[in-house]
């Protein structure tokens, strides 16, 4: 009984699902990374350190480290 409630609560989410492949798992990814770095910038002064780090990992900028080749993707 409570299974039938659920799925006809949720039945729009579920059916827009199905139809169209849509999911949070990358949202959750992210706040799963975000959380991580929370915990590495724990310690820093200003919550401008997390925000960086929050930035590099997930602002989508791969800057080119000296010694190392492009990313497949970043290559001309």
């Amino acid at each position: 009984m409570r299974l039938a409630q659920t799925i006809t609560e949720h039945r729009d989410g579920i059916r827009a699902s199905l139809e169209h492949g849509a999911s949070n798992g990358r949202v959750e990814a992210m706040n799963t990374g975000i959380r991580l770095l929370a915990r590495m910038a724990y310690g820093f002064h200003s919550p401008d350190a997390r925000i960086a780090l929050a930035m590099l990992k997930h602002g989508g900028l791969c800057a080119p480290l000296p010694g190392r080749l492009l990313p497949v993707q970043a290559r001309p």
